[in-house]
């Protein structure tokens, strides 16, 4: 007598369920979405550091192929190299240091319109007397 199976295919196995071989693109849209809302919110923080009023002039910006160390004296008197305050001192030693290419290193000074200019002045001679000699001063473009 033979027998009598219930479910089976024509083969004699049990039909499996076929592997669904679409992406599912869902989660990748809402990371993509959260990182766009990210950038979106931090890319005007991304400011050289320190706040300050630069002066308003018609000069034109110059090409830079890499990134330069500045400096920023603010309307107090205080000078930050990048975004850490530093004493007039210890800026030359610093400055030595993170020069990786040489005295080529372009230094960027920043001034604060409302400031006094001796110590924007110090500091430049300062980093003339260390030998470096690509010096540029930082200022706003004026409004049209």
């Amino acid at each position: 007598m033979a027998s009598v199976r219930y479910g089976a295919s024509r083969r004699g196995r049990r039909p499996r369920r076929q592997l669904n071989s679409r992406i599912n693109v869902t989660p990748l849209v809402d990371v993509m979405l959260v990182l766009l809302i990210v950038f979106m919110i931090a890319a005007p923080l991304l400011n050289v550091g320190v706040l300050i009023e630069l002066p308003k002039t018609d000069a034109n910006s110059l090409p830079s192929k890499q990134e330069p160390i500045t400096i920023t004296v603010d309307a107090e008197g205080k000078i930050y190299l990048q975004e850490t305050e530093i004493s007039f001192d210890d800026l030359t030693p610093k400055l030595i240091a993170l020069a990786q290419n040489g005295y080529d290193q372009r230094i960027n000074i920043r001034g604060d319109t409302n400031g006094n200019y001796g110590p924007v002045m110090e500091v430049m001679a300062s980093i003339n007397a260390a030998g470096f000699t690509t010096i540029g001063l930082v200022t706003d473009a004026k409004p049209k």
